[in-house]
């Protein structure tokens, strides 16, 4: 098969032309035989990532960096909070000290907004908060 210069079809007969293109439907066929097979592989490694705890979103993995905690944080804040009067600072200290994982730089800031927004919370007085 006679190509011109740079891989450019121009200069081909009819009949280079059909066979270059019956060459190009047999290389798809391959490669799309090639990408089936990579695929399959990819979804048992997703597979044996997810049971180990990991998770694959689009565009790669995604490990969890946010702790898992047995309750969320309202649940959590109610429990410490009951029968008793505490300020932000403290609220936050002890829900950790409860066992309440969080890797937050502005914790603190998430236990006010919590408590303000929740509805579960009575604000005693400036900053500090009770369970309703």
């Amino acid at each position: 098969m006679a190509r011109s210069s740079g891989g450019k079809l121009g200069g081909l007969s009819v009949a280079d032309l059909r066979r270059e293109l019956a060459n190009r439907e047999r290389r798809v066929g391959g490669l799309l035989r090639k990408r089936e097979r990579l695929l399959a592989k990819v979804r048992t490694l997703d597979a044996q990532i997810a049971e180990h705890g990991g998770s694959v979103r689009a565009g790669g993995l995604a490990i969890r960096r946010r702790p898992k905690n047995e309750m969320n944080l309202v649940e959590a804040l109610s429990k410490v909070l009951a029968n008793k009067v505490m300020s932000v600072t403290e609220v936050s200290q002890a829900v950790q000290d409860f066992g309440y994982k969080t890797t937050s730089p502005s914790f603190r800031t998430i236990v006010n907004q919590t408590l303000i927004n929740s509805g579960k919370f009575k604000r005693v007085e400036r900053g500090k908060y009770t369970a309703k």
